[in-house]
């Protein structure tokens, strides 16, 4: 098993390396890095924190977070290579509980299914506000062409890691329910896009690989965007929030209440 050391970086040289990271994952030029290493320095100079993962000795993930109001914090940036991301999230979770943080929170790109499954399944963040547009007009390679709406989760620091369950490891809910539900909105594949379960649960589904299909027709990505837009914006309007993913690309919304109407 390859060793690997997490630590927070302060000195100048590390936090180059950090934003070179960045902008490998983000496909930007070094000389244009998504978060310069300046503004990294001048993060951690104020009360934030930089972690860094190195495995054999190589730069191979790293996180950066910063200080809210009301003592929350919020992850501002995070990659890592695969495997590795619990590992520098929770990281990030023991600088902030060392200093009383009870919350942490970040954003992430909807259509993205993995990073859904590792926030709402493995972590146990739940997502709890839609951002159209948050963004506006991005540049980088993973990005461009695109709307840049983004999901905020909040995760609870304080909580228990979710327990694994090897017969539903994406999360609990049986396939069957989301099936015999009635679908409530129809896909840019023609295939549902949306099942609801009366005023209880939403599943909304997203496409395998939005990178892939935004390199591949942007168009059609962007009909994506805009028809999972339309499913969450309403759902979150009536008080649902996002609470797991499955293998499979499908979402599901919950909420606790009852309030009257039912249309997504």
């Amino acid at each position: 098993m390859t060793p690997v050391i997490l630590r927070s970086v302060h000195d100048v040289a590390s936090l180059a390396a950090v934003a070179d990271h960045f902008s490998d994952v983000w496909q930007t030029p070094r000389t244009t890095p998504p978060f310069p290493a300046e503004l990294l320095h001048s993060l951690v100079h104020a009360g934030g924190a930089v972690h860094a993962a190195y495995a054999d000795g190589r730069l191979a993930g790293a996180a950066v977070a910063v200080f809210g109001p009301d003592r929350q914090t919020y992850s501002l940036v995070a990659a890592a290579e695969r495997g590795l991301g619990t590992r520098v999230k929770q990281a990030q979770r023991a600088w902030a509980l060392e200093r009383g943080a009870r919350t942490m929170r970040w954003t992430f790109d909807p259509l993205v299914g993995r990073n859904a499954r590792f926030n709402l399944v493995k972590l146990g963040a739940v997502g709890t506000e839609y951002l159209v547009d948050f963004y506006g007009p991005m540049s980088d390679g993973v990005n461009s062409g695109d709307e840049s709406d983004r999901l905020t989760v909040t995760w609870d620091l304080t909580a228990p890691a979710p327990p694994y369950d090897p017969e539903h490891p994406h999360g609990p809910d049986d396939p069957a329910d989301r099936a015999g539900a009635p679908v409530v909105a129809t896909a840019p594949d023609g295939g549902p896009l949306a099942h609801r379960d009366g005023d209880r649960r939403v599943w909304c589904r997203v496409p395998e690989d939005i990178v892939k299909l935004r390199a591949a027709d942007p168009v059609l990505a962007l009909r994506w965007r805009y028809a999972v837009r339309e499913v969450f914006t309403g759902a979150f309007a009536q008080g649902f929030t996002a609470t797991g993913m499955s293998r499979d690309g499908w979402y599901t919304l919950t909420r606790t209440d009852n309030p009257e109407g039912d249309a997504v």
